[in-house]
């Protein structure tokens, strides 16, 4: 059985997926090792079964939205059972880009551990683990059940933020994997995969309307959790919360943008389903312009 790369998303984010894919093929030396498959959230029917309910995130208890751009994010859990719980996965988010050779990190010893990846960046890197890039040791994660444990969040008995930090997880059974294969938002000659994970600056949404949810602690002192806790309540999920902004590194949007341009010379994207994600807003408006295109003419 090939390692298999499993990129998660959802309607919002498939250009980043697609081009997230073409990235893992480019920049490999043999890239026949390895199969890459993306997850679909749309594709998955538990997850239509949760819309407008709520679920435990954070101590607590928030609205589930599909529409919310990482609404994805649970599927981090479902490649060992797609896997048959045998083998080598690796998954990662939809707007994680491979600058080197991925089979560096499919084929790495992982001396006994179920799972590699790195800590979260900022007030959570003490207590959370980054599952946003995770190599994965299928056989030693018979436990996760992707569904089963989506609908406990809804009973109460798991929360969100406690299932994808991996504090769930036995800590022995986590080794910690280099910053440079999950590198937030920087890219230098060490970046192995680059993140945009600021989610305000990728550079695929430069001037839409944000379409996520902050998150906050329900427990914290910051200021801002309680503020942002009031706007929720009194305003709602996306309220005041602005547009996607330019990212602060012009090399990282030139990166993207030379990606999709190579995607959509080979056909991996086409620009019928480029201009459907820039009319449904969700590519910025200018995509052709930046891979160096006219915008294909609207369909007669």
């Amino acid at each position: 059985m090939k390692p298999t790369v499993f990129i998660h998303t959802n309607r919002q984010q498939l250009v980043g997926a697609l081009v997230a894919r073409h990235s893992l093929k480019r920049n490999s030396k043999t890239p026949d090792a390895f199969d890459v498959e993306i997850l679909e959230r749309e594709q998955h029917p538990f997850f239509a079964d949760a819309e407008g309910r709520d679920y435990l995130r954070d101590a607590a208890w928030r609205t589930w939205h599909n529409a919310d751009l990482q609404s994805f994010t649970p599927l981090r859990f479902m490649p060992p059972e797609a896997m048959g719980y045998q083998g080598r996965a690796l998954v990662i988010d939809p707007d994680i880009f491979a600058v080197a050779d991925v089979c560096e990190l499919l084929e790495r010893d992982m001396g006994g551990k179920a799972i590699l990846c790195r800590r979260r960046a900022g007030w959570k890197k003490k207590t959370a683990w980054a599952s946003s890039v995770m190599l994965l040791d299928c056989e030693k994660l018979a436990h996760w059940r992707c569904e089963a444990q989506f609908r406990e969040m809804f009973d109460g008995t798991r929360d969100y933020a406690d299932w994808i930090g991996l504090r769930l997880e036995e800590p022995d059974s986590i080794g910690v994997l280099e910053n440079e294969w999950n590198d937030f938002d920087k890219l230098t000659e060490e970046t192995r995969l680059l993140h945009n994970t600021r989610r305000w600056t990728q550079p695929w949404k430069t001037g839409l309307p944000v379409d996520f949810v902050p998150g906050d602690r329900a427990t914290g002192i910051r200021p801002i959790d309680f503020l942002m806790r009031l706007r929720r309540e009194w305003l709602g999920e996306h309220a005041l919360l602005g547009r996607y902004v330019r990212h602060p590194d012009r090399s990282q949007e030139r990166f993207f943008f030379d990606l999709l341009r190579e995607c959509v010379d080979a056909g991996a994207v086409s620009e019928d389903l480029l201009r459907e994600e820039i009319d449904a807003g969700r590519v910025r408006r200018d995509a052709f312009e930046m891979i160096g295109r006219n915008a294909a003419p609207a369909p007669a």
